[in-house]
């Protein structure tokens, strides 16, 4: 009997949430007042909820009065008792009208009670509201438009969902607890939540939010992320929604803090909270996350409830609290604020609202309340006020010393330089600081790595250090103004008090007079000085110089320096009195000369505490002399060094480098032969063509858990590279490689490895080398792989059919085999035996001719340009319906027999019922024609449901067969989409495009016509675990099918047979075809 309440759309705000009356009652006196009413009103008020009636019968006369308007306006909830009588009193129409509107202007709950009336009868005005309209029409022919706002109000009432009680449904006092118990639950709840003192800006952000919770819609769940940063509103937007919208739930929790109370007291500690408030139950106890998960879901399925998660930084906190919407009942709302977009992406939430920055009215307005506790301020602060609104820009701010370096100086760099640049220049670890300033969103960290800051918080950080600071540019502490730095350096104005220097030119610059036409690029840039301007500067600890020239080389650098970066440093030497005692990071990147000369430095101590030695991008540097002094460092990079041939050997004793970077060193050919490093954490040798050989590791170093070793000429490991222990990924693609290196299986920790060749090997020696190699593991080897994934790519004469018993005995772990390009002419039985295998690629295996054997987990399976393999050899393979949930198989083939449904061309219809797209049960085949065989094309699946194309993504290639979920094919559809048929037709189709050679001759994929490439499509509703999906997919049209068999049962009727029998039922056959058509087509549901 009783419904879900209704929400009325968000049109103006109120922010009084003190009401006079919890409830007010509509009704129609003589009708009501002694029986239904009287009693629902005794019942409220016996609960303690203040409620208004018309006790007093002041409804007279022919117009509402201004007791009754503002009893309305002072209620928190309106119900209307609708009764047979109701719609016959002007009087009432419009005290309904004014509650109606006041629901647009307040948004409150209004509950229709049909008290012995139909619901159809006060939407449509007929019977007896059809009787009364038609006397009112009469009577007020003079203002029929009044009428008709009257029917209007009727029909809009009656769309609200509320109660239904007809005489002989039920016990009436029954029916009365019932809604007084619901009501009772929505007034006793916790108070509105607190917004602000001095709200402004919110009126068009709440009906942003308001239309993506559509909180009329009863119809599934919808979750809602509100995202902005720190300090915004992103809080004060959802206590205000969750105020207005909370008497329309079953349960209400508002979760504060979330990230706090996460790390303080625990994700259990969240779900207890949330259980308790919506179910109103104590001594809920919890054992684990895992637990309240469960409880969560179990409990809450069936319940319409607002769960507002506030401040929320970890996807465990979403997984934990409200990991689906199916966790929740029909016509729930669940609301995320949440300083990261990307944490909502990965939920799966797209329903999401930016807070938006407050416009400088606004930004002024709460800023004049907030210093003065009054909107009426003197015009002497006015424009005082315009500047600081101006440079805010609506953002919060609380200023650092850290946050103007990074301000002023330090825009640009990743977050582990700038962590290592401020403890450079502070001599302190500076992370703390760091991580406040983010939390509070006065920097960005994107992707984790890069640092950005929003261009008005630079610039206000830029202005409030100015306005500090001494005009004359030399007496500052930060500069970073081009102009600025080049007047202090020629003019030699530097004093002590400078501690920063970051120049870097603009890629044009300009003088002030000149035509903006002409420009000089940055590179022709070049600073006259003597050399001598930083003689004064005794205070200067970072020096940074990325670009310009310089007339001389400097004759002098601070002793006070920490951190210095110098692009195209323009002397070979250090000037001789440069003896640095804090130098920490020595950063020379383009450096001119062949030979860096840091003896000099080094033998005067400057260099005793360096951790860091920078020479990428040095086009003229040939080698990296002995660093044997710098036993404090610990990264050195020379990333980049086009002529870079040696590296000294000292390089590989440094007690305590954790990173070593040598990558794109094309003519890197002596490293050090060996190397003992044992704190090394990152090692970087990708690129280095000239490379052939890798060093020996002397001992133990556990702390490298990557190794980047791609597009080399290192042919082999040495048996001491086990003593990289803790090893866990290895990248050797595209090295010269014509074996697996023995000491692969003695890596214990190696997970991910890949082992490529990027020439073809041939000789029988290396062909044998391999097996060799291989059964020498076997026979003499006590140790197991652990290996995970395993590529081993264009071992042309290294793989043979020998490999795989090899192989299963020694990667049993395997998941993902990745064998292209190689030799072998078989996948044999023994491949079943990789128990966990879940992805095999085996492209452009030219030899390969039979597939014999499948891994019962596979379900990623790629053969492309096997020009040997024919459908018949890939039988096995296809020939048994996987009970798999995720399967993509491309290959030469044919469309398996288990499909049920084929045909020809490239599109393929299907019809479903529900409100929800059965993605995952279905299965689809694509087949390509047979001349298009090893011929790279493209495939983008296309869904169409009703007409109207909902999904459409990306996929790889296909040369014959593509077998795949349509989950993985078609990986997002829209769940907005509303199904209104009882059977929705959904059709599949696809596009192509073909790789060719472009204008340049580059390969380009180019659009292919359908009809010149397709040959065949099938889809397959696939056997799940819920057997009822059956039933909701048909493979032929329920509609047509309808139709014939109605058609056939009137021509059995009209035509009987000599025996007055219809034609249909005289035979067996008849009969079973009639049932068969019956059963395949339709319900009993859609034969009525």
């Amino acid at each position: 009997m009783d419904m879900q309440s209704p929400f009325s759309s968000i049109h103006s705000i109120n922010y009084e949430n003190q009401w006079k009356y919890d409830v007010f009652l509509s009704f129609r006196g003589k009708d009501t007042r002694y029986g239904f009413t009287g009693n629902l009103y005794e019942a409220l008020s016996g609960k303690g909820i203040n409620t208004f009636f018309d006790d007093d019968d002041i409804q007279s006369g022919d117009e509402i009065t201004p007791t009754l308007l503002t009893a309305i306006e002072e209620s928190r909830i309106a119900i209307i008792v609708l009764s047979p009588n109701y719609a016959s009193s002007s009087f009432c129409l419009d005290e309904l009208v004014h509650i109606l509107r006041c629901i647009k202007r307040n948004n409150r709950l209004v509950v229709p009670v049909f008290y012995d009336v139909d619901p159809c009868d006060v939407r449509h005005q007929i019977n007896s509201f059809g009787k009364s309209m038609t006397k009112h029409e009469e009577r007020f022919k003079s203002d029929l438009n009044k009428v008709q706002i009257w029917r209007d109000a009727l029909h809009e009432v009656a769309e609200l969902s509320g109660y239904h009680f007809k005489q002989g449904d039920g016990y009436e006092h029954m029916f009365i607890a019932n809604i007084v118990d619901n009501i009772s639950k929505r007034i006793t709840r916790c108070p509105a939540l607190h917004v602000a003192d001095h709200p402004v800006g919110l009126q068009s952000q709440l009906s942003e939010v308001a239309s993506l919770l559509d909180v009329e819609s009863n119809a599934g769940v919808h979750m809602v992320g509100i995202y902005g940063i720190g300090g915004i509103g992103k809080t004060t937007l959802a206590a205000e929604v969750y105020n207005l919208i909370a008497d329309h739930f079953e349960g209400v929790c508002f979760l504060e803090k979330v990230r706090e109370n996460s790390n303080r007291h625990g994700l259990v500690h969240l779900q207890t909270i949330l259980l308790t408030e919506i179910l109103r139950e104590k001594d809920i106890k919890l054992t684990s996350s895992k637990q309240g998960a469960s409880k969560i879901h179990n409990r809450l399925c069936r319940k319409k409830v607002l769960l507002v998660l506030d401040d929320v930084d970890d996807p465990e906190q979403l997984k934990a609290i409200a990991g689906k919407p199916e966790w929740f009942g029909p016509g729930s709302r669940v609301i995320i604020t949440t300083r990261d977009k990307h944490l909502l992406t990965l939920h799966g939430i797209e329903r999401t609202y930016q807070v938006q920055d407050l416009n400088e009215e606004d930004s002024l307005n709460l800023l004049t309340w907030n210093a003065f506790k009054s909107d009426v301020v003197s015009p002497n602060y006015m424009n005082v006020l315009s500047r600081v609104v101006a440079y805010a820009s609506g953002l919060p701010l609380a200023l650092e010393s850290v946050f103007l370096d990074i301000a002023c100086c330090l825009k640009g760099y990743s977050l582990d330089e700038i962590t290592d640049l401020l403890q450079a220049h502070y001599g302190s670890c500076m992370e703390y600081q760091i991580r406040v300033l983010v939390e509070k969103s006065l920097i960005k960290v994107l992707h984790g790595t890069k640092v950005e800051i929003h261009d008005l918080i630079e610039n206000m950080g830029k202005e409030i250090f100015l306005e500090k600071s001494p005009e004359i540019p030399g007496k500052r502490s930060r500069l970073w103004s081009c102009e600025d730095i080049v007047e202090v350096l020629e003019n030699k104005q530097g004093t002590s008090a400078v501690e920063i220097i970051y120049l870097e030119f603009p890629f044009f610059r300009r003088e002030r007079d000149e035509d903006p036409m002409t420009k000089e690029k940055c590179e022709d840039v070049q600073v006259k000085w003597d050399g001598t301007a930083f003689k004064e500067m005794t205070n200067l600890k970072t020096l940074i110089i990325k670009n310009g020239y310089f007339s001389r080389s400097p004759k002098h650098l601070p002793n006070s320096l920490r951190m210095l970066e110098w692009w195209r440093y323009p002397a070979r030497c250090f000037p001789n009195d440069f003896h640095p005692k804090k130098l920490t990071i020595l950063m020379l990147p383009d450096y001119p000369h062949a030979i860096p000369e840091l003896d000099s430095l080094s033998k005067a101590g400057g260099l005793d505490t360096l951790t860091v030695l920078n020479f990428d991008k040095s086009e003229f540097l040939k080698e990296i002399p002995d660093v044997s002094s710098l036993q404090t460092l610990q990264e050195l990079s020379f990333r980049e060094c086009k002529n870079l041939v040696r590296v000294d050997s000292s390089v590989g004793f440094l007690p305590k480098l954790k990173i070593l970077n040598a990558e794109y060193c094309e003519k890197l050919s002596c490293f050090p032969p060996a190397i003992n490093l044992p704190l090394l954490e990152t090692l970087k040798l990708s690129y280095c063509g000239s490379l052939e050989n890798f060093p020996e590791i002397l001992q133990e170093m556990k702390n490298v858990t990557e190794l980047f070793l791609y597009n080399t000429s290192i042919k082999d490991l040495p048996c001491s590279f086990r003593n990289l222990s803790g090893l866990s990924y290895l990248d050797m693609g595209k090295n010269k490689m014509c074996r697996m290196p023995s000491v692969i299986v003695m890596m214990p920790q190696l997970a991910n490895c890949t082992i490529g060749n990027k020439g073809k090997v041939s000789g029988e020696q290396e062909k044998e080398g391999l097996q060799l190699q291989v059964e020498g593991i076997l026979t003499h080897s006590l140790c197991s792989s652990k290996l995970k994934t395993l590529h081993l790519n264009n071992l042309k004469e290294g793989l043979s059919d020998g490999f795989f018993p090899l192989a299963l005995a020694w990667f049993p772990n395997l998941t993902l085999l990745d064998l292209r390009g190689s030799n072998f002419t078989i996948l044999p039985e023994c491949i079943q035996e990789f128990r966990f295998l879940k992805g095999l690629n085996v492209d452009n295996c030219e030899h390969l001719r039979e597939i014999r054997g499948s891994s019962p987990c596979l379900t990623y399976f790629t053969a492309l340009n096997c020009k040997s393999l024919s459908h018949m050899g890939t039988s096995v393979l296809l020939n048994q319906e996987p009970n798999r949930s995720v399967v993509s198989f491309t290959m030469p083939g044919r469309i398996p027999r288990w499909f049920e449904q084929r045909c020809r061309g490239a599109s393929i219809s299907f019809w479903f019922r529900g409100n929800e797209f059965p993605i995952e049960a279905l299965c689809i085949a694509i087949l390509l024609r047979d001349e298009l065989h090893c011929n790279p094309i493209k495939v983008t699946p296309i869904l169409t449901i009703n007409g109207k194309q909902v999904s459409s993504r990306w996929r790889p290639q296909v040369d014959q067969l593509l077998v795949s979920d349509l989950s993985d094919r078609v990986g997002y559809y829209d769940r907005a989409l509303l199904f209104e048929n009882e059977w929705n037709h959904a059709k599949l189709s696809y596009k192509a495009q073909q790789l060719s050679k472009g204008t340049y001759g580059i390969d380009e994929y180019h659009d292919v016509q359908i009809d010149s490439i397709a040959k065949e499509i099938g889809v397959q509703v696939r056997k799940l675990k819920r057997s009822s999906i059956m039933e909701d997919i048909r493979l032929t049209d329920p509609y047509k099918m309808r139709e014939l068999i109605i058609m056939m049962m009137m021509v059995s009727m009209i035509l009987p047979n000599h025996k007055n029998q219809p034609l249909l039922l005289q035979t067996r056959i008849g009969l079973w075809t009639l049932l068969f058509l019956t059963h395949t087509a339709l319900d009993i549901n859609t034969l009525t």
